[in-house]
């Protein structure tokens, strides 16, 4: 049965194929959305408000907005005419000055006024020169829409159920992975590392003879003898009383107990689980869940990784940059080069997560302390074995040999005279045996 139930453990904690159709599902259907309807909205509010007519030239030429993202320059006398009706642009309307279309329609000289591919943008501006600018959102802008679904996506699959939610359950599996990890470290059972990661009010509700055993534990673990001190160590009992908040003493004292004796990175790995298992219960705690996975997941496994990609993409626009430069890439089309500079920006912040929630390195002046204080107190207990085995040996084959026999003697005797006879017969064959055989250990005296 036991096994039954660690097999289905194991089966939940696996990413499925519903986790996997779900996340896929909302990414394809976010970055639809977003790069047919955010971009352009985006990309026509920013060109627009920079590049528009303004100052002087309002008092001379109109301007107006047609169907859908389309803005166009007319006479001023067709403005009051045209001004809010959102009528379809028309070739009559417009005089070419100040032309933008971030529409994904196609659009004709003699019908529209202007020629433009269904997968272009397009921005005419005295500002921009001479030559309309053409985008083209399917090179320029695919990154930066990806980009803006998977976060969305990413943060909808934190909140869903861990049977539904594939980063859900990539964090929830983290946890009990990091509460593996600090049983290793420390040595502790389950049941301690269980009341060292508690949230601060479970832990309050918790069976008050059952914390102070395992804080009672923690405390005699993280105990560091200084042999040049002549002070006596600080006992459990002088700091732990039965009217003491036992979340403070945790969080204040045994943390930095620990923090001391083993190290700030476990440290911070025990606060984070505590913190992840708010989460647990509440998955709006985004950050404490999110801290959790990216800083001993993602931060210690995949940091070398996110760099590279960030050099990578460092290069393709220096590349890129280089061959705009070389006039290989005309002005009026700058897409590629749009490409280049959203790849980089996804490393970068990509980059920039990882560093934040990466565990600073400790100072190697406080590691080498702590290795030494180890070394020390793993030397004691090795010199007390040793003592403890001499003292053992001297007693079985020294001077306290006698006293020794005539103890086994005494045993012996009282137990055969308990009245029965069945273990009368049996003590009185192994008294037989022990003494003799003590006697043939015994040197002999000349």
């Amino acid at each position: 049965m036991a096994q039954k139930q660690v097999f289905i453990k194991e089966k939940t904690q696996k990413v499925g194929f519903v986790h996997l159709s779900i996340f896929g599902v909302m990414l394809i259907v976010l970055f639809f959305f977003f790069q047919y309807n955010v971009i352009p909205w985006g990309m026509s509010q920013f060109v627009v408000s920079l590049f528009a007519p303004s100052g002087e030239k309002q008092d001379k030429i109109g301007f107006v907005k047609f169907d859908g993202l389309v803005w166009g320059s007319v006479s001023k006398d067709l403005q009051p005419q045209l001004e809010g009706k959102n009528l379809r642009v028309e070739k009559k309307y417009l005089n070419r000055q100040y032309i933008f279309d971030f529409t994904f329609q196609e659009r004709q000289m003699d019908r529209d006024g202007y020629v433009k591919s269904p997968n272009q943008f397009y921005a005419r501006s005295e500002y921009l020169g001479e030559n309309a600018i053409i985008l083209e959102p399917w090179v320029g802008f695919w990154v930066l829409a990806l980009d803006l679904a998977f976060f969305i996506t990413a943060l909808v699959s934190i909140l869903l159920p861990t049977g539904l939610g594939a980063i859900a359950l990539l964090i929830d599996r983290q946890i009990d992975e990091i509460k593996v990890k600090i049983r290793l470290q420390t040595g502790f059972s389950d049941q301690i590392v269980d009341i060292l990661t508690l949230p601060d009010d479970k832990l309050a509700a918790k069976d008050f003879d059952e914390v102070k055993s395992a804080f009672r534990t923690i405390w005699n673990r993280t105990v560091i003898e200084d042999p040049e001190s002549t002070t006596r160590l600080p006992r459990f009992e002088d700091f732990f009383h039965d009217e003491i908040n036992v979340v403070e003493f945790r969080n204040n004292t045994l943390y930095n107990r620990i923090k001391e004796f083993f190290s700030d990175f476990l440290a911070k790995e025990i606060i984070d689980t505590k913190n992840s298992l708010l989460w647990r219960r509440d998955h709006l705690h985004i950050l404490k869940g999110m801290r959790l996975y990216m800083s001993h997941h993602i931060g210690e496994k995949y940091q070398n990784l996110v760099t590279g990609l960030a050099y990578g993409g460092a290069s393709i626009l220096i590349v890129a940059v280089g061959i705009r430069g070389l006039k290989l890439i005309p002005g009026a089309k700058p897409s590629f080069i749009l490409f280049a500079i959203f790849l980089e920006f996804t490393m970068l912040i990509l980059l920039a997560i990882t560093l934040v929630y990466t565990e600073e390195e400790e100072r190697m002046d406080k590691m080498l302390k702590k290795m030494e204080d180890a070394s020390r107190s793993e030397l004691d207990t090795m010199r007390g074995q040793q003592a403890d085995i001499h003292q053992m040996a001297n007693a079985l084959v020294g001077q306290t040999s006698e006293i020794i026999r005539a103890r086994v003697e005494k045993a012996i005797e009282q137990y055969i005279t308990s009245g029965d006879k069945v273990q009368e017969v049996i003590a009185q064959e192994i008294a037989r045996k022990i003494v003799l055989g003590l006697r043939e250990d015994q040197p002999t005296k000349k």
